[in-house]
């Protein structure tokens, strides 16, 4: 698996289903970004812990719109089965017209470039934050059968806001509206003595 953190993220340009529910052939990286982007790569369409990703993505997708930043997901499906996954009701095991792009990666190249592709078959669960230089800054990997927390993926991001406006790092746990450190010996010791008195 390669690895990314730190590094500039891998460009692609490949076909995607919009928004709007219209197929463009070609959606490129720089296109689907904005200020900050969470890549949201998963298994396949119409299969068990995929819709729960999605549907609780597209849930908080005002959330992380209002923090400039955009979501994509990316499979190995056609764009015609993402497509149809669309217009499948929630309760037929669809995921209706959820409002952001899914990429379809049916060369896997994508997948194989972001060190996510399974025995050549299928993308892990891999999310990765790139921010608006186009960045990796966060990257996490679950096997198949494990489900991501939007939650957490909220946290980092605000956690990266966070450091990018104020320069402070960002402690084990912290959460918006918590104190950063200053990332200096003194800060640190004196945050591990109140740590400690707690």
């Amino acid at each position: 698996m390669a690895f990314l953190t730190a590094e500039k993220a891998p460009e692609f340009t490949a076909p995607a289903v919009m928004p709007d529910g219209k197929i463009v052939e070609k959606a490129s990286l720089e296109s689907l970004r904005r200020r900050y982007t969470y890549l949201l790569f998963y298994p396949m369409d119409f299969t068990f812990v995929c819709p729960t990703e999605i549907l609780s993505f597209n849930d908080k997708l005002d959330e992380f719109e209002s923090r400039e930043c955009a979501v994509v997901g990316v499979s190995v499906d056609s764009p015609h089965t993402h497509a149809a996954w669309r217009r499948t009701p929630v309760a037929d095991g669809g995921i209706g017209e959820i409002r952001f792009p899914l990429v379809s990666d049916m060369s896997r190249e994508i997948a194989r470039a972001y060190g996510v592709l399974f025995r050549e078959s299928f993308a892990l669960r891999g999310l990765f934050l790139i921010d608006q230089a186009g960045i990796v800054r966060h990257a996490v990997v679950n096997d198949d059968p494990l489900g991501r927390s939007v939650d957490e993926a909220l946290r980092i991001l605000d956690a990266l806001r966070f450091h990018d406006e104020h320069g402070e790092v960002c402690p084990a746990n912290w959460k918006r509206g918590d104190k950063g450190l200053r990332p200096n010996t003194t800060a640190v010791i004196d945050y591990l003595s109140r740590y400690q008195k707690r």
